[in-house]
């Protein structure tokens, strides 16, 4: 019987585990370390939800927040200081993954200001202001895939900054991220950057879209609709990574990777299971695939080292099923580009007010 924990066995498979969550008392606790030492977690991914819980909690900012208030600093002024310096030190903790993957790993990313989601301009002046001060090779830039994002992925890629790009939900998007990163790729080469330094992953969101296709199936009610419940997520994600799989056997992508040029990989986000019925390790489990991200909250890590039963691969046999899982929807009447195109807006609404 094998003793290789499911965390391991995820790992062996491709699926790089970041968790999505930091927070000082983690960083100096020694938690982080440990994580990376027995569950195999390679990166951490933070939002200003996260920032804003692990401020309220415990007395690990006291001291900074008097010493900048004492120095006059704004309350955005303060947030800037207190979460650079904290994606600083987790990309200290993290650097020698990050040097054992050449660069593929040991990432901790931090994400622009929402309230400049649909301002290119400054979200390409903050994503180099936060790429500055935090000043770590393993740091990466969280910026939205809104229409003004994908101008700011682009030139922020040229400028040869690392990219995290969040907030996708649809196919169509996902192929405008991947182009939007191939330009940047692009621009850095023409530019003269080493291009084989910067990395970038997409963020698909997962549990989301079966959040809201389940609505409209229980509204259906039919055994047909019931029997769909939960599958449109993972469906989505396969099918995404079917993209990333043709969006990189291209001449233009091959062009760019003979060059040294790393893939931007699918990154699975929101990967909490929500509903009780249903598997805590689903959205681990079977988007699994070779070159994947998964980025989990600190529950849903802990579910999948505990139980989590791993497949060699999940995903690419698997592309005419997830295929039928949306035509069934379309047949019932759940339009796939309603379904994304409410979320995209959502999830800029929910991205904006956090």
């Amino acid at each position: 019987m094998s003793t290789e924990t499911p965390t391991a066995a995820l790992s062996a498979v491709g699926v790089s585990i970041w968790l999505d969550d930091l927070s000082r008392e983690r960083i100096n606790s020694g938690g982080l370390q440990k994580l990376i030492a027995e569950r195999n977690v390679v990166g951490v991914t933070t939002n200003p939800t996260i920032f804003a819980t692990a401020l309220a909690k415990g007395e690990a900012y006291d001291a900074q927040v008097a010493e900048l208030a004492a120095a006059g600093k704004t309350v955005t002024e303060a947030v800037f200081e207190i979460t650079t310096d904290d994606v600083a030190a987790a990309s200290d903790i993290f650097r020698p993954v990050y040097d054992a993957s050449a660069g593929r790993d040991g990432r901790v990313s931090i994400e622009v200001e929402p309230g400049l989601a649909h301002d290119a301009a400054g979200t390409i002046q903050q994503a180099q202001e936060l790429w500055a001060k935090v000043d770590r090779p393993n740091a990466m830039i969280k910026i939205p895939a809104t229409i003004e994002g994908l101008e700011a992925i682009t030139a922020t890629i040229g400028a040869g900054i690392s990219v995290n790009v969040t907030l996708i939900f649809s196919l169509s998007r996902h192929r405008e991220v991947i182009n939007a990163y191939l330009t940047g790729l692009e621009q850095a080469r023409a530019a003269g950057h080493d291009i084989s330094t910067i990395h970038s992953v997409a963020s698909f969101f997962v549990s989301r879209v079966d959040t809201e296709i389940d609505k409209r199936l229980e509204a259906i009610g039919t055994g047909e609709a019931v029997a769909l419940k939960s599958k449109a997520g993972v469906a989505n994600a396969r099918l995404a990574y079917q993209v990333f799989e043709q969006s990189f056997a291209t001449e233009r992508a091959a062009s760019l990777l003979a060059a040294g040029a790393n893939k931007q990989r699918p990154l699975w986000a929101s990967t909490g299971v929500k509903d009780p019925n249903l598997p805590d390790t689903l959205y681990v489990t079977e988007p699994a695939a070779a070159d994947t991200v998964n980025t989990m909250p600190e529950k849903t890590l802990d579910a999948t080292f505990d139980h989590a039963e791993i497949a060699a691969d999940a995903v690419t046999g698997n592309y005419d099923s997830a295929n039928g899982v949306l035509d069934a929807l379309d047949s019932l009447g759940i339009s796939y580009d309603d379904v994304t195109q409410l979320l995209e807006r959502e999830g800029d609404e929910k991205f904006q007010v956090s």
